[in-house]
C-alpha cells in the first residue's frame, strides 16, 4: 500500500498527536526547473510507479545541514537590518573546494540567530539571491525541543556511548522531543523541495540532526540522488538498540543512496545494527560496501574528513599570527609546551588530561619547571548541569595542580577558557612541542590535523622562532584511541584516556623522543594531512555518490509504507504486475500447458506448517485434471510430507527435496533426478555440523534423505554468520573429493548431491514433452524465493530454444515486488490463489467436452 501523505510521519512519531503549527503561512520560493509528474506523485491514488529516466550528470549540489555557513549580525546604522557574511570556519562552506568549479551549490539550513517572523521573507529572499542559501526558520520553542532536547539529550549522549540510566544522565526518552525532531526534519524537507530539480540535482545531508530527512525526500522524489554523512560516532548495536526509535532512524538512513562514516568502526556498528534489527546483510564488491534494501543498493562510504589547508596557511601568514607567536615564544621560553584544545563537554576528557599531567609531574619531578600544559577550553555547544560540572571540575584540578607544583615564574597548567580568535589558536599550535587529545569519545576531531599543518610553519614563523628554514619540521601527537582521526595518524602515540598512568607515560615519551623520530613522525603525518584535505574528502564522496546513483535511470520505483517505515522499491523497468485477464486469455487459446507454482511462500505463508486448505487443494485438482495441462509440485520438503498433503490430487506430479525425488502422478513410483551412488558423505558432514551446532546457540541440523542443512536462524546474527563462513570452509575442505555441493543460503549452510536443483525438474519436463511431440505453448512458473530463480532462468532461456513452441506464452512470476529473474509479480499469496482460480474457472467451460488424460502441474514449495 502506497502512503499518500508524508504528514502522517508526525502522527506516527507521536501517536495521534496533531502536527504542530509553525506560524503564519509564508511565501514559497519557486521550484527551479522542476518538471511536474516526472517522478511518482504519491498524492495520486493510482500512480504507484515512476518510469522517467534520470540524468547522471552533476548539475547542482544541495547541501543540507543543521546550520547555514553564515554569520549574522544587526546593522550598526539606524536601519537595524541584518548583515550576513560567510562563515569561513564552516565545513559546509569549505567542502565546496572539492566539488569543482562548474558545480552550483545551494545551502539549506537554519540560522543561529532568531529572525522575527515579520523579517523572515526579506531575509530569505536576500540569502537566496546573495548567498544561494535557503533558510529554514524554526520556531524557538520547537528548536529548543529539537536541538537542546532530542539531539543533545538523546542522540548525542547515546552516540557517544552514554546511556540514560538515570534522569541525571540525559533523561528518559521523551516522545514530544522525538515529535519535534521529526517536525524540524519535515521543515527542512519542505525547504529542499522548494529549490530542487529532482532529475539533475544531488542532495548531501549532514549529521545526526537530520537523520530522518532522507525519508521525507525519498517520499517526495523517489529517485532523488541523496547522500548522507554522519559526523559523530555510531555506537555499537548493544548501545544503539536501547533507543526506542531505533528502527525508524535506521530505515530513514537507508532511504539514502550513500551513507558516509569517518571510520570503519562506525560503519561496522551501523551494518551490525541493520543486520540485528532489520535482518539486512551487506556485501563488499570490488572495494565497495553495499546493503541491498528493497532492490536498491545503499552504498557505505568510509573516509575521515580533512581540513581546509588554504585557510590555515592564510591565517599563518597574518601579521597578527606572527606577533602572537613571538609573544608566546617569549612567554614560554625554556619550557616545553604541551597543548590541548577541546570543547568544554563531558566527552572531551579534559579532567583525565589534567590528572595525567598531575601524575607526570608527580612521577617525574625533573619535568617541573620545564613542561607546561596549555589547555584551551572552547565554550560548550550544549548546556545543562553536566557542562557546569565539567567546568567546575576542570578549574578545581587546574587550581590544585598549580598550587602543588607551581613556583614563581612557573605555572604548570595554563587554562584558557575564553573565546580565542582563530589566529591566536594557530599561534599556540605553532609553539607547542606536543598536542594532546584525550577525548573519551569523539566522532572525528580535526585538532591534530590543524596542529600538524601549523607545525610545518612558514618563513616568517621560522624567523620569529629562530629556526633554520631548511631544517626538518617536527611534532608529536598523543591521541585517544576513541577518536575518529586516530586510525589515520599512525605515527601518533595512542592511549586509553581512562588509564591515567599510561597517558602520563605517553606524555613523557612524547617529550623525550629523539629529534629524528619526531621529524619522521611529523613528515608522515604531514604527507597524509596535506593530501587528504577537505576538498579531497568532498570530491571522493561526490564520486561515490554519482556511482551509487548511476543506475537510477535503469530502475522503476515504487513507494511503499506508512510514516517512517516508508521505503522505495527499485526494480527492472520490464518488471510489471501480471494481468489476470491477459494470462487467462493466453491460457484459453493454448493447448499444451505447463504450470509451475510454489507452495510455501506462494500459495501459503512460508512459516506455515499446516496442511493445505480445501481451497488450495481444490484449485490444484481442477488444474491437474485438465487434459491440456502438465502439473508438478517442486518443493524443498520431504516426499512423505508432500505425499500426505496432496494424496487427493491423483494427477499431480511432485518433485521433493528441491528436485532430487520426482514422480509424475500419485500412482507412479518415485524416481531420482540425479544419480547418487551412496550417501557416505553424510558420515563426514554430520559430525562437522554437530560440532558447530554445539558451539552456536540457536542453531540446528535439518536432516533429509538427500541433504543436510545447518540452520542458524535463531542464533546471534553476527556470530551465526561468522560460524556459517567457518562451517562452509570446513565442509568444503573435508568434502572436496565427494560428489556434493556446499552452499550458503539465507541462515543456512546446505550440503546436497551435485546437480540437485529445481531448474533440473523444469528441464526434464520440457525435454520429456519435446520427445512426445508436445511442445508447450503456455508456461506459467510462480515462486517466491532464491531457489525458484533457477526455474525462472530455465523457462525464460527455453524461449529461444527448441523446447517450446515458437509462439509460446511464458509467464515467470514472483511473489512481491523484489529483484528477480521473473518478469512479472503478484503482491501476495491471496493474489496468486485468485489467479489460479481464474485459470481453473476457464477450464470448467470446456470440462464436459474435454477428454480425460494425464496432466501435470509444477508447484514449488519453497
Amino acid at each position: 500500500m502506497v502512503s499518500r501523505s508524508y504528514s502522517n510521519l508526525l502522527d506516527l512519531a507521536s501517536g495521534d498527536a496533531p502536527i504542530p503549527s509553525f506560524g503564519r503561512e509564508r511565501k514559497r520560493f519557486p521550484r527551479v526547473a522542476t518538471v511536474a509528474g516526472i517522478l511518482t506523485d504519491l498524492d495520486g491514488e493510482n500512480n504507484v510507479g515512476s518510469d522517467a529516466p534520470s540524468s547522471v550528470s552533476l548539475g547542482r549540489m544541495i547541501i543540507v545541514g543543521n546550520q547555514l555557513p553564515l554569520r549574522a549580525h544587526r546593522s550598526p546604522d539606524s536601519s537595524g537590518g541584518w548583515c550576513f557574511s560567510w562563515d569561513e570556519d564552516s565545513l559546509l562552506l569549505q567542502l565546496k573546494d572539492g566539488l569543482g568549479e562548474g558545480v552550483e551549490v545551494i545551502y539549506v539550513g537554519s540560522l543561529k540567530e532568531e529572525i522575527e517572523p515579520s523579517e523572515q521573507d526579506d531575509v530569505a529572499q536576500t540569502l537566496l539571491e546573495t548567498f544561494k542559501c535557503v533558510p529554514a526558520f524554526i520556531p524557538p520553542d520547537l528548536f529548543t525541543k529539537f536541538y537542546h532536547g532530542f539531539c543533545k539529550q538523546h542522540l548525542w549522549p547515546l552516540f557517544h556511548y552514554m546511556l540514560p540510566l538515570s534522569p541525571d544522565l540525559g533523561g528518559r526518552f521523551d516522545r514530544s522531543l522525538w515529535q519535534a525532531y521529526v517536525s524540524v526534519n519535515k521543515i527542512f524537507a519542505d525547504k529542499v523541495k522548494e529549490v530542487i530539480s529532482p532529475e539533475d540535482d544531488y542532495v548531501w545531508v549532514h549529521d545526526y540532526h537530520l537523520m530522518v530527512l532522507p525519508t521525507f525526500l525519498r517520499k517526495i522524489f523517489n529517485r532523488v540522488k541523496l547522500g548522507f554523512f554522519l559526523h559523530s560516532p555510531f555506537p555499537s548495536s548493544e548501545i544503539y538498540r536501547t533507543l526506542p526509535v531505533r528502527d525508524e532512524l535506521l530505515r530513514a538512513l537507508l532511504n539514502s543512496d550513500l551513507i558516509g562514516f569517518h571510520t570503519f568502526d562506525y560503519a561496522r556498528h551501523f551494518l551490525s545494527c541493520c543486520s540485528r534489527m532489520l535482518g539486512l546483510s551487506y556485501q563488499s564488491k570490488r572495494g565497495y560496501i553495499g546493503l541491498e534494501y528493497f532492490g536498491r543498493t545503499v552504498s557505505i562510504k568510509i573516509l575521515p574528513v580533512g581540513i581546509h589547508i588554504g585557510q590555515l596557511q592564510s591565517v599563518l601568514n597574518l601579521p597578527e599570527t606572527e606577533s602572537k607567536v613571538a609573544e608566546l615564544h617569549d612567554q614560554f621560553r625554556g619550557q616545553a609546551v604541551m597543548l590541548g584544545v577541546d570543547d568544554m563537554d563531558i566527552f572531551k576528557g579534559i579532567s583525565l588530561k589534567l590528572l595525567a599531567m598531575e601524575q607526570l609531574l608527580t612521577q617525574h619531578p625533573n619535568k617541573r619547571g620545564e613542561v607546561v600544559l596549555v589547555q584551551i577550553a572552547n565554550p560548550a555547544r550544549g548546556r545543562g548541569r553536566e557542562v557546569q560540572e565539567v567546568q567546575s571540575e576542570t578549574k578545581a584540578a587546574v587550581r590544585r595542580i598549580n598550587e602543588t607544583f607551581g613556583s614563581p615564574g612557573y605555572t604548570p597548567v595554563v587554562l584558557i577558557d575564553r573565546p580565542l580568535q582563530f589566529y591566536e589558536r594557530i599561534a599556540y599550535y605553532a609553539i607547542a612541542e606536543c598536542c594532546l587529545v584525550t577525548a573519551v569519545r569523539d566522532g572525528m576531531n580535526l585538532i591534530p590535523y590543524e596542529y600538524i599543518i601549523c607545525r610545518q610553519g612558514n618563513e616568517k614563523l621560522d624567523e620569529t622562532l629562530g629556526r633554520d628554514p631548511s631544517a626538518p619540521r617536527k611534532s608529536m601527537l598523543v591521541l585517544s584511541e576513541f577518536i575518529g582521526c586516530s586510525p589515520s595518524l599512525s605515527g601518533a602515540i595512542r592511549v586509553n584516556p581512562w588509564n591515567i598512568d599510561a597517558v602520563a607515560e605517553a606524555m613523557n615519551s612524547a617529550l623525550v623522543v629523539p629529534e629524528p623520530e619526531k621529524q619522521m613522525r611529523h613528515e608522515k603525518h604531514h604527507r597524509y594531512v596535506s593530501t587528504h584535505d577537505v576538498a579531497y574528502w568532498a570530491h571522493s564522496f561526490l564520486q561515490d555518490l554519482e556511482r551509487a546513483c548511476r543506475d537510477h535511470v535503469k530502475r522503476r520505483c515504487w513507494g511503499f509504507g506508512f510514516g517512517l517505515g516508508f521505503r522505495v522499491i527499485a526494480l527492472d523497468p520490464n518488471f510489471r504486475k501480471i494481468s489476470v485477464e491477459h494470462i487467462v486469455s493466453a491460457y484459453k487459446r493454448t493447448k499444451n500447458r505447463v504450470i509451475l507454482l510454489d507452495y510455501d511462500g506462494t500459495m501459503t505463508l512460508p512459516s506455515s506448517t499446516r496442511t493445505p486448505n480445501m481451497e488450495t487443494v481444490g484449485v490444484l485438482n481442477s488444474l491437474s485434471k485438465d487434459p491440456k495441462n502438465v502439473v508438478f509440485l517442486v518443493s524443498g520438503r520431504d516426499r512423505e510430507t508432500l505425499t500426505e498433503w496432496f494424496s487427493s490430487c491423483e494427477k499431480l506430479g511432485i518433485a521433493a527435496e528441491h528436485g532430487y525425488f520426482m514422480r509424475t502422478n500419485h500412482d507412479a513410483e518415485w524416481e531420482t533426478c540425479v544419480s547418487v551412488p551412496d550417501f557416505d558423505w553424510k558420515r563426514i558432514a554430520e559430525p562437522v555440523m554437530k560440532l558447530y551446532t554445539e558451539t552456536t546457540d540457536g542453531s540446528a541440523i535439518e536432516t533429509k534423505e538427500s541433504s543436510l542443512a545447518w540452520n542458524y536462524q535463531y542464533a546471534d546474527p553476527d556470530f551465526g554468520s561468522c560460524q556459517a563462513k567457518e562451517l562452509l570452509d570446513h565442509l568444503e575442505s573435508v568434502l572436496v573429493n565427494e560428489p556434493v555441493t556446499v552452499k550458503s543460503g539465507q541462515h543456512t549452510v546446505e550440503v546436497k548431491p551435485q546437480g540437485v536443483r529445481k531448474g533440473l525438474v523444469a528441464e526434464r519436463l520440457l525435454d520429456t514433452m519435446k520427445l512426445k511431440g508436445k511442445l508447450p505453448d503456455f508456461v506459467l512458473c510462480v515462486g517466491d524465493d532464491q531457489s525458484d530463480e533457477d526455474m525462472f532462468e530455465v523457462i525464460l532461456s527455453a524461449r529461444s530454444g527448441p523446447s517450446l513452441s515458437p509462439v509460446a506464452e511464458v509467464f515467470a512470476c514472483t511473489v512481491g515486488r523484489k529483484p528477480s529473474k521473473a518478469k512479472y509479480y503478484l503482491e501476495d499469496t491471496s493474489e496468486i490463489l485468485r489467479m489460479l482460480q481464474g485459470l481453473a474457472s476457464a477450464l470448467e467451460q470446456d470440462a464436459r467436452s474435454a477428454p480425460q488424460s494425464s496432466q501435470q502441474v509444477i508447484i514449488d514449495r519453497e
